[in-house]
């Protein structure tokens, strides 16, 4: 184990012996095992089957062009996205890991992605965004901003939890379950709704939205049957801000395996600049219908349950970084098969909704990501490792509207193949990282 985690600060006390392969240990969690289990496994499936009428590659941006049409605005989306899911996390890592009880903070979280959700329903029943009001993209990329700040303190906090509650070498078969389920319960309630939602004379974005808000209040009931003992970590508080900064810092700067894994989740984080623009390419520039919308977040979905289903057991057997190498090639192909079928005239619009099978593999990458992580950290530490990886996989976000500027400026073939480039680097640095469950590796 790495002595970066004695490091994260120095009021820490002693870093853990724990193996990481029961975090949570004693009769009282092996009784509550199977039952937590299925809670956290619900809860990623009624998540994500609220996430497919939010999907950030196919619904979101064309909501963007509904209202505003820009493509810098619409290359605002990933910034936001990364934005909220890296810097809230690092600044509150310590209150995750203080928190007695991390559910509680899931269960708040997830009810405030609800409301945040409901509200945007408000907003498009009230007839805002057909009068093309102008302060509309406004209003919505601020709701937007402050969802994804939920989301952020939520995946850091539920990831925690994860890795408090299931041990190491169940937490593929949770991926497994939570990722196949899910996908088949999204693909439903897509195919018999968003079938009726979306058509050629407008989308009712108003019922899109309040489906996704209702399912993620449903979500969060699930966290309220979660038995979780109480943590007693003690860290003292930071006297400013810059110091959960630093804390991300002397990670990266002791750890030199969690080093090599923050370039290759940055160089991975590229990939998210283009989800605004795939559905904007299918539907601007190849003139497919917008009833695609639909079977495009169909086909991504079905594509992340299925490469699930050999995933998460060769995740359990051989670890993550074998998992990550091959899931992080069906993303670096997504884009040079986008450009490809561009160019490939009526074959290419049969065929682009093949696409979003391999953008389907972005959650199996994140998760990946972070059970790897949780691996190679003490449960103590698990807060501050994941918020540093977040905010690295964030960093590229920042250029995420000059990739819309350039995409209006000089197309899409420039634009995607530097980000198939960068991506493929990415795969390359796994061969770099240890695994962690050979430690002669």
């Amino acid at each position: 184990m790495s002595s970066a985690a004695s490091s994260v600060s120095n009021t820490d006390g002693p870093p853990s012996k724990s193996s990481n392969r029961l975090t949570d240990s004693g009769p009282h969690n092996a009784l509550a095992a199977p039952r937590n289990f299925a809670m956290l496994a619900i809860y990623q499936i009624v998540m994500r089957t609220g996430w497919i009428f939010k999907t950030e590659s196919i619904i979101m941006p064309a909501v963007v062009d509904y209202i505003s049409g820009a493509g810098w605005i619409r290359g605002c989306l990933p910034l936001l996205n990364r934005f909220g899911h890296s810097v809230p996390p690092v600044l509150l890592a310590r209150q995750v890991k203080l928190q007695p009880q991390k559910k509680w903070m899931v269960f708040g979280t997830t009810a405030l992605m609800s409301g945040l959700f409901l509200l945007l329903t408000w907003l498009f029943f009230m007839g805002f965004a057909a009068r093309k009001a102008a302060w509309m993209p406004i209003a919505f990329l601020i709701i937007y901003a402050a969802f994804f700040t939920c989301i952020g303190l939520n995946q850091l906090a539920f990831t925690t939890l994860q890795g408090k509650l299931v041990e190491a070498n169940r937490r593929g078969r949770l991926l497994l379950v939570s990722n196949t389920v899910g996908a088949v319960s999204a693909v439903l309630c897509a195919f018999l709704l968003l079938s009726q939602w979306l058509s050629e004379e407008g989308a009712r974005y108003d019922l899109i939205f309040g489906f996704s808000g209702i399912l993620f209040g449903g979500s969060a009931v699930a966290m309220l049957f979660v038995i979780e003992s109480k943590d007693s970590f003690q860290q003292e508080a930071a006297a400013h801000p810059i110091h959960y900064f630093a804390d991300a810092y002397r990670v990266l700067a002791a750890d030199h395996n969690f080093r090599m894994l923050a370039t290759v989740a940055s160089l991975f984080g590229v990939s998210f600049m283009l989800f605004p623009h795939y559905q904007s390419l299918g539907l601007q520039t190849m003139k497919l219908p917008t009833k695609s919308l639909m079977w495009w977040v169909i086909i991504q979905n079905l594509g992340t349950g299925l490469v699930s289903v050999p995933i998460g057991g060769l995740a359990d057997r051989h670890g993550n970084r074998l998992v990550l190498r091959f899931a992080l090639l069906g993303i670096a192909a997504a884009p040079l098969l986008a450009i490809g079928l561009l160019h490939s005239g009526t074959l290419g619009i049969r065929l682009y909704s093949s696409v979003f099978v391999l953008v389907g593999m972005t959650p199996v990458v994140l998760r990946t990501l972070q059970n790897y992580t949780l691996e190679i950290a003490e449960p103590e530490h698990h807060a501050v490792y994941l918020s540093t990886l977040s905010l690295c996989m964030a960093g590229p976000m920042f250029l995420s509207p000059l990739a819309g500027y350039f995409i209006d400026r000089v197309g899409f073939e420039a634009v995607f193949l530097t980000i198939a480039g960068l991506i493929s680097a990415s795969w390359l640095l796994t061969f770099r990282l240890h695994e962690p469950r050979h430690n002669s590796d």
